[in-house]
């Protein structure tokens, strides 16, 4: 068999597309998943601290200033990666979505209570039980949340590889 090799610029063309996130997930003291309202987005209506990478950006970088700009939270390292995820592209994004989950820990009470949210982002910031979450978030969102917490607890890395778009 013969293979015709292209040029890297030809490959890279022919390549599938992907945004790259980094998120952090952050629990109270009991444990409880923390999500902020989006004040802009429907389908995902509870988020984790986080955003797309910009051109040149990585992952952690991202999460630290998203969550910075986000909530005021200021993190600090090492990174901890309790999850990646992975979504096909969908009707709503005609990305690929590769995301990096870190591990902000646990917020006490009062850093929790003292969380500035960007008033163009988001609108309210809530712990609550995963089980209390499926009734707030699409059930996508809510298996992904699942997956994180369960790898978060016990501390063997997730990967979540069903994260698609709508079709």
């Amino acid at each position: 068999m013969s293979r015709k090799w292209l040029p890297p610029e030809e490959f890279a063309a022919a390549l599938p597309k992907a945004t790259v996130f980094g998120a952090v997930f952050f629990t109270d003291e009991g444990d409880r998943p923390v999500q902020l309202r989006a004040t802009y987005s429907s389908t995902h209506p509870w988020q984790w601290q986080g955003g797309i990478a910009e051109a040149g950006g990585r992952p952690w970088e991202t999460a630290v200033r998203e969550c910075r700009e986000e909530t005021g939270v200021h993190l600090a390292g090492p990174p901890k990666l309790p999850a990646t995820v992975f979504g096909l592209p969908g009707k709503e994004w005609p990305l690929a979505t590769v995301g990096f989950v870190f591990d902000g820990g646990r917020l006490p009470p009062g850093q929790l209570a003292g969380i500035v949210l960007d008033p163009d982002e988001h609108g309210q910031v809530q712990a609550l039980t995963v089980p209390e979450w499926q009734e707030l978030v699409p059930g996508r969102d809510h298996v992904r949340l699942e997956a994180v917490t369960a790898a978060r607890r016990a501390g063997i890395p997730a990967y979540f590889g069903t994260w698609d778009g709508e079709a």
